[in-house]
Formats: structure tokens, sequence, C-alpha cells
């Protein structure tokens, strides 16, 4: 029997694009899923349009468990993401955008890689494929783990910061599609961070912080999800995966105010000398 795995979506005023993310999970091979819907949307919130009450229903009765919260105080992204993090009641759990296209065998294969390699978290970078054909050679630089994911300690304007760049525009499809991924065993590759979908050990997650920091931010910032994911991959370890079956929909970002970026200003606390031990 599948361990439940708990999907947790932040939205805000996108029900469109809701609907289309929330299709997807329910087309995902992985038969036990809890969807966790966190909406600080204005007005009477995303789930009151009929398009995304439709696939509500649809995911229900499909035997998904869907849990929706309406939000109505802005306290900024971490807090969301904190929020949704005390809801999670399963060992792992993946945080998605709210405009996302998942691939079927995207949960299942995320989860197989956390399982086997014991790190902290495992992420699928979005292509976006409007930028299909625009070819970045500077940009489409990969590094393979040719061994057990380890932990790393990333900082801006480190060597390894600069990775984040294989994760723009569809730079990453581009190197996937010239190494013939499609259809080949998943590989895992080193990251600075992963935006839009990250599975996490819970555990893990939690024990490195998660989100508690959002007090220490204004409620208008970014980089919530970089700082969160660089303290877990200190202490345990993370990756991504290729091929990356996550599409990005590029619409306009709901998140405007981007001056105060986490990672640039809260520190990278370094993790106890037995943290590893602890949870591995």
């Amino acid at each position: 029997m599948s361990e439940t795995i708990d999907v947790l979506i932040p939205t805000r005023n996108r029900p469109g694009a809701l609907a289309v993310t929330l299709t997807a999970l329910g087309a995902q091979t992985w038969p036990a899923l809890r969807i966790v819907l966190a909406d600080q949307s204005d007005g009477d919130g995303a789930c009151a349009h009929g398009e995304v009450q439709a696939v509500l229903r649809y995911l229900r009765a499909c035997g998904r468990s869907v849990d929706t919260f309406k939000r109505e105080r802005r306290r900024g992204m971490a807090e969301q993401r904190a929020f949704l993090l005390a809801q999670v009641r399963s060992p792992f759990c993946l945080f998605v955008d709210d405009d996302v296209i998942l691939e079927p065998d995207l949960v299942a294969r995320l989860h197989a890689v956390i399982r086997a390699e014991r790190c902290g978290l495992v992420g699928s970078a979005l292509h976006g494929l409007s930028f299909l054909g625009q070819l970045r050679p500077m940009q489409e630089t990969i590094e393979f783990w040719d061994g057990p994911v380890m932990p790393e300690t990333i900082r801006p304007g480190s060597p390894a910061w600069a990775r984040h760049h294989l994760h723009s525009a569809a730079n990453l499809f581009h190197v996937q599609s010239r190494l013939k991924q499609e259809g080949a065993p998943t590989r895992r590759y080193k990251i600075a961070w992963v935006g839009g979908c990250v599975m996490f050990d819970t555990a893990k997650l939690r024990a490195a912080g998660g989100f508690d920091f959002w007090p220490e931010l204004p409620a208008q910032h970014c980089g919530e999800d970089v700082l969160a994911q660089q303290r877990v991959m200190a202490r345990y370890g993370g990756c991504a995966i290729l091929p990356s079956g996550a599409y990005h929909m590029e619409l306009p970002t709901t998140i405007t105010a981007r001056a105060i970026d986490a990672p640039y200003v809260l520190p990278l606390a370094d993790p106890p000398a037995d943290s590893v031990m602890d949870i591995r």
C-alpha cells in the first residue's frame, strides 16, 4: 500500500491556472495524495470559481483527499508556506506552485529518488516552453551526482549559486532533449535551488527550521523557498531530477515587490555537527 504524500499549494488570484494544476495532480499515478490548498485570493477566493469547484469535485470523486483554507490575512509567502507545512501529516510533502503542469508519473519519480537517497529534498525544475529553441549554451551546464546526494552549503555569490541559470527559460528542456533523457532512467543533478515543484522529507524540513523565519521578513518579500531549501541542503543534501516532468505556465508573477530577497537578508544557519545523524 502506498504511503500518503501531502501536496501543498499556495495560491492567489489564479483560478484558471490552479484548476489546471489540480487536474494534473488528479492524473498522477501515485495513488495516495492529500492536497492542501491555502488560498489568499481576493474576494470570495479561488475555490468560488466554477472551474476550481469542478476539479475539486473530480479529485474527491477519484479518491484524492483535498483540504482548502481561505486565508484572508496576507503576511507574505514565507508565512503562507509555514502555514501549509503546519498542516502536513505525512513523511513527505510536495510544494507545488499554482501555475505548474506535472507529467503523470512525476510524484512517483520524486518519491522514489527521495526514498532512495534519504536526502532532504528532491525537486523538478520547471520548463518554460515559450523559450523553446532559444539556445543559451553558457547557461546549460549540468552537474550530475555520481554518488549519493550529500549536504552542500550554498551561499549567494558562491560558484554553486550559478547553477540556478540551468532552470531559466527552456535551458533544462534543451539539455534533456540533447541527452535524449525522455524515457531514460531518472538521473540526479546538483542544484542551487528549485522553484515551483519540490518534495521534502517533512522531518528534515522541520528540523532545518522550515519557514519559521517568516516573522523576520516584511510581508513583501521573495526567495523564501530558496532560503528554506538551502538550509535543508546544508544539513541533509538535495537534488533535482532529469527528465524533469514539470512545466511552467509562465503567467505574470503575483509577487511583484521583490526588493527583499530572503537568502540575501537572512543567514544560512550552520547545522549542528550531529544533525545529519539525528534525522538520516
